[in-house]
């Protein structure tokens, strides 16, 4: 190994916590803290996982690794990609077993993200042809454009306001999702409250104009995402269950005049929940300013983000994950800090399914190709970027991890 330079001063904390330092979490040990974020991959074709995404998310397991899956669809009117998983037929059930069995014999740990998109959707993906649904009916920007099944790009259309009366089955969605998770075999769920869908649009108030009790006040603009959180705890309990938000992300036009505010808001609400039923949830996920999905943002102000960051991290009571623009060195520096338990990351472990040695080693990383992010190929820009070593060399280099 003496090819790689593995002498980082990030590394060389004697006796204290890093990137690859354990972690236990409820009934989860995790033997490091690099877990691989949840990323749109489109190669579930027709919504149903297969071959491919099993070795996909085989390639990236580790042993006491940790894996988000994809945001998965918990309704046919979820959808807002070509070819995304869905968790809500027996069919997508059955073959999600696959994907998740390819994971646990690497000894790894893997929750599935529960997804709906609301109103970044478009009438091609809606059940006859519908409107999108939301918390509003206030479409995105011109600005932003959404990738439809023939591969174009196009114009967001006007979404439908949910009614109060049909909130309850949406929520009894994720609740269903969340059991046909475990059932599927994954060991837990995500709840995606993130990055503009339909959670963030019941969030934000520069996306949420409602006048009913879903809208106005913080305690109205969360009561959604906290009846997601409760519904889903109640099916397969509180330690299977992290939320994720973004309450600083601009990403699909979600806008909140006070982001800080609004984190602190979500949090205090999730304390609270906690102490109520007793138990933590696994964790909390958060997105850095910094993010964008499309590799550019306007979030130009470190110590404002550091500040809010920080600040979110001291108010929730659980164990805290940061996403969002870390290599390895900002990972390090987040775990060694103090500032996050776990750090996510994205981009880079779509092209180095082997992220976690890598960074071990401090060896040099594949560059990623943009143009392949959401293909349909099975195999190019998706499971064909090269192992730093091969066969018995990489399984025993893991091993050691």
């Amino acid at each position: 190994m003496a090819e790689y330079n593995n002498s980082s001063s990030t590394t060389q904390v004697q006796g204290g916590t890093t990137l690859f330092s354990p972690y236990k979490i409820a009934n989860f040990n995790f033997s490091h803290r690099v877990v691989l974020a949840p990323m749109t991959r489109c190669r579930a074709l027709n919504g149903i996982p297969n071959a491919a995404l099993a070795e996909y998310y085989s390639q990236r397991s580790t042993p006491g690794g940790f894996l988000i899956s994809e945001g998965t669809s918990i309704s046919p009117t979820a959808y807002g990609f070509p070819h995304v998983p869905g968790i809500y037929s027996e069919e997508q059930v059955k073959a999600w077993r696959n994907v998740v069995d390819a994971v646990h014999a690497k000894g790894s740990i893997i929750f599935c993200q529960l997804w709906h998109v609301g109103r970044a959707s478009h009438s091609v993906y809606q059940p006859g042809g519908a409107a999108p649904i939301s918390s509003t009916a206030k479409p995105l920007l011109e600005k932003w454009r959404i990738l439809r099944p023939d591969g174009s790009y196009g114009a967001y259309p006007e979404p439908r306001a949910l009614t109060t009366s049909e909130i309850p089955e949406i929520v009894h969605h994720y609740r269903q999702s969340a059991i046909n998770a475990i059932r599927a075999g994954f060991d837990g769920v995500e709840i995606h409250g993130a990055h503009g869908y339909l959670i963030d649009q019941f969030l934000k108030d520069g996306i949420n104009d409602r006048t009913d009790e879903y809208g106005g006040s913080l305690e109205n603009r969360c009561r959604f995402l906290i009846q997601v959180v409760r519904a889903v705890v109640s099916g397969i309990g509180a330690e299977r269950v992290g939320v994720r938000i973004s309450p600083a992300i601009d990403h699909n036009d979600a806008i909140d005049s006070d982001p800080l505010g609004l984190g602190l808001a979500v949090i205090e609400r999730l304390n609270n929940l906690q102490k109520e039923l007793g138990r933590k949830l696994t964790y909390l996920h958060v997105t850095q300013p910094r993010y964008t999905a499309y590799g550019k943002t306007e979030y130009d102000k470190e110590e404002e983000e550091a500040h809010l960051m920080r600040n979110l991290r001291k108010a929730y009571e659980g164990t805290f994950m940061c996403s969002g623009g870390f290599n390895r060195k900002l990972g390090m520096e987040a775990v060694v800090q103090g500032d996050a338990d776990l750090v996510s990351f994205g981009r880079l472990f779509i092209s180095n399914p082997d992220l976690v040695l890598r960074f071990k080693l401090n060896a040099p990383l594949n560059k990623y190709n943009r143009k392949t992010f959401y293909t349909q190929d099975p195999v190019i820009g998706y499971t064909d970027y090269p192992f730093l070593t091969k066969g018995n060399q990489t399984q025993e280099l893991n091993a050691r991890l």
